[in-house]
């Protein structure tokens, strides 16, 4: 099977060569390190505007750069900007570029001379990601931009290599939010030739380049020869000759390719397969280790149950910030943790920041673990004495979360409290969310850019829907006065001791159950080198290399 595959791309590749003739070199099919994975969600797009969902980003990743990137520690480093300054109020951001960047040529879009990056080319990318007629869905990073009288916003080229942001107020996250894949920068020659086809016409920087694309069938994306990143020893990035992805839906079959060796690498764990590749404590399989490795470490996802409070009927049981800590401590964490999901993932026993951020710090925010005695007091302090009185409290989750709720069911009826469980389609349980009509429902918030007010953010007042994302209605003037603050502080390590302040209120009141903080896991056959895991599960694969089996 891996032959096969093997060959089918290499023949692809020449079949594409020879359409193009004379203008590309032909793809040398001998001994070369293509590097194969699945993507099981299929992608919609590969313009970088629309990359809002990982399935879009990890390809994005390998086709396009931007000002800054983040390393594997989530330290925001240089990519296109070689250097930037924040000026002293915090409110400009400028960015001298490198000088040796060049965008792809390609058979479908070959420029007569090297076409270099300048800034003005940032420009033109960000001023696109905001253009209403584009309808970006990352359009809300650079709602902090100043604009001038006629809307314009202040994306500025001083010259070829100076790029200048003006934001119309302090925003410390600022920076890493243009580490995200938005903010990568596109040809504007090539986007207007295309126009809507730019999403399977892709131009970046990256250093991998566009091949071909059968929807649904499989991506090719072939090394940039001209890519201007070096390792440290002076050798061109990247090593891999190319990259190839798949789209097979079933994720049991997914699993027997990966066995089969016709996959490089698979990302997550599935029940089909979690008992197979997984210990009950998270551990490789022994039976696997001369054919496979396994890579963790955190992931900044925190999934949890939310409590509406928006204040209404007072016969409410959840309202009482006590029955919520008795649900908190109600159940066994790490027991669930441990035989529901083999320990993929830290048990939810601290804040609602996530284990690999900054702020996290269990020490000074608190949490809960299993406590049936504290339990059973607060019950009591709510007047409802071994649960006596206390109604049935439904929670909406999604059918995927469903284990994970009925072991919370068992645990917590030991104490009187009935849980009722009501299964619904995502799509429906996120807009009954929004709208303020689930007492008690399932979430997950992955961050979009690594500061914790991307977490902080869920709970102050003014993020009340319809237009913010404080889902559950939590008010709390002492939480809003730390978090106004913590955005006017430029200072990291003040600024991440106001999130830890902040997420100790949180867990005070209580108005989010966390049942996890996810773990990024990831296996790739034994011959693959230079993987690493990043708490954002970013795919970087320009150190990467395949050896012989």
């Amino acid at each position: 099977m891996r032959i096969f595959f093997r060959l089918h791309i290499v023949a692809l590749f020449l079949a594409l060569a020879a359409v193009c003739g004379s203008c590309k070199p032909k793809f040398d099919s001998s001994d070369k390190m293509i590097f194969h994975y699945n993507e099981s969600n299929g992608i919609q797009t590969l313009d970088p505007a629309y990359a809002s969902g990982q399935a879009v980003i990890w390809p994005c990743n390998q086709l396009y750069n931007g000002l800054v990137d983040l390393d594997d520690s989530l330290n925001i480093v240089p990519s296109i900007a070689k250097n930037w300054t924040i000026s002293e109020d915090g409110l400009r951001y400028t960015f001298t570029l490198r000088n040796d960047v060049a965008f792809h040529n390609t058979a479908f879009f070959s420029f007569k001379k090297k076409r270099l990056v300048t800034a003005q080319d940032f420009v033109y990318s960000f001023s696109r990601i905001v253009d209403p007629e584009v309808a970006s869905p990352g359009a809300w990073i650079f709602q902090k931009v100043k604009r001038d009288k006629d809307g314009k916003p202040a994306f500025r080229a001083l010259n070829d290599t100076v790029f200048q942001i003006e934001l119309v107020e302090p925003f410390p996250p600022f920076l890493g939010i243009l580490a995200m894949k938005y903010c990568s920068v596109v040809p504007k020659e090539v986007v207007e030739h295309f126009g809507k086809d730019f999403r399977n016409h892709p131009v970046g920087t990256g250093p991998f380049q566009f091949q071909l694309w059968q929807e649904g069938v499989k991506l090719v994306m072939r090394k940039n020869p001209n890519y201007f990143e070096k390792d440290p020893q002076g050798n061109p990035l990247p090593y891999l000759d190319a990259v190839a992805v798949s789209f097979i839906v079933d994720k049991q079959s997914v699993f027997m390719e990966f066995m089969k060796g016709s996959l490089d690498f698979m990302s997550g764990i599935e029940a089909c397969y979690k008992d197979a590749l997984l210990t009950k404590d998270g551990r490789l399989n022994p039976e696997y280790k001369d054919e496979v490795a396994l890579l963790t470490g955190p992931y900044l996802n925190t999934e949890y149950l939310g409590f509406m409070l928006k204040p209404g009927d007072k016969k409410n049981p959840i309202l009482d910030k006590r029955v919520r800590q008795a649900i908190n401590y109600g159940f066994d964490r790490e027991k669930m943790m441990k035989y529901l999901r083999n320990n993929v993932g830290y048990p939810g026993t601290a804040g609602f920041v996530p284990k690999g951020m900054p702020s996290f710090n269990p020490e000074r925010t608190g949490g809960y673990t299993f406590n049936p005695k504290k339990a059973a007091k607060l019950l009591a302090e709510a007047g409802y004495p071994n649960g006596k009185g206390l109604p049935p409290i439904s929670v909406a989750v999604s059918a995927s979360y469903a284990d994970l709720v009925q072991y919370m069911q068992h645990e917590l009826s030991e104490l009187g409290i009935e849980l009722k469980m009501e299964v619904m389609q995502g799509a429906q349980q996120r807009q009954m969310m929004r709208n303020y009509q689930l007492p008690f429902f399932r979430g997950s918030w992955i961050c979009d850019y690594p500061d914790a007010e991307n977490y902080m953010a869920l709970f102050y007042s003014k993020n009340l829907q319809p237009t913010g994302s404080n889902y559950t209605y939590y008010v709390n003037p002492e939480f809003d006065i730390l978090y106004e603050r913590s955005q006017r502080c430029a200072n990291e390590t003040q600024r991440n001791a106001y999130y830890t302040r902040m997420d100790s209120l949180l867990v005070a009141d209580a108005p989010f159950v966390v049942l996890y903080y996810d773990k990024v896991v990831r296996f790739t056959r034994a011959n693959v080198t230079g993987m690493g895991t990043n708490p954002v599960n970013m795919l970087n694969l320009k150190r990467v290399k395949i050896g012989k089996i």
